[in-house]
């Protein structure tokens, strides 16, 4: 599971290592004027949310760190990747099933429920994808190429030419 979080966080990384910390911190794409370094910041929140409530195994997603500078410099954005891709690894040994308690505010105040460390984990994967393809809408809008065929992509959807093959 880490390896599989591990290379979808490097396209990330690869992403940052290609653009300014301008094109990082455009805020300026409709609808929501989100900037590709607030998403990525966004994005390793939530591992660093696991992280931070893992020895207590009371993890809240609601207490985001929200560090504006990962949202505005490039090195800043590959300095929090770095940080969560070391703790990532630091928990490879650790049982992914072992119970943790996760809070969260679903729109209607905080809710608490039992999850897995892997199902957090697992969650937070597939949160970051879905980001990742949000990315790929303003980094198209801004004219910046993609930094890999696969960037944004869960790996369960099918390829179009595969849809239209079949």
């Amino acid at each position: 599971m880490i390896k599989a979080i591990e290379k979808n966080l490097q396209r990330g990384i690869k992403l940052l290592n290609s653009i300014s910390d301008e094109q990082y911190s455009n805020g300026t794409i409709l609808p929501y004027n989100s900037s590709i370094g607030c998403n990525m910041r966004h994005i390793l929140d939530a591992f660093t949310c696991i992280f931070n409530g893992l020895e207590s195994k009371n993890v809240d997603f609601s207490l985001r760190e929200r560090n504006c500078l990962a949202e505005q410099t490039t090195a800043a954005g590959l300095a929090y990747f770095d940080k969560v891709i070391t703790q990532l690894y630091t928990i490879e040994s650790v049982d992914f099933d072992q119970i943790i308690s996760v809070t969260d505010d679903l729109g209607t105040g905080k809710i608490t429920a039992n999850y897995t460390l892997g199902s957090a984990l697992a969650q937070a994967h597939s949160h970051a994808i879905h980001h990742f393809a949000s990315i790929g809408f303003i980094i198209h809008q801004l004219g910046i190429q993609l930094p890999d065929a696969d960037f944004g992509y869960n790996p369960t959807t099918p390829k179009k030419d595969l849809v239209n093959s079949i």
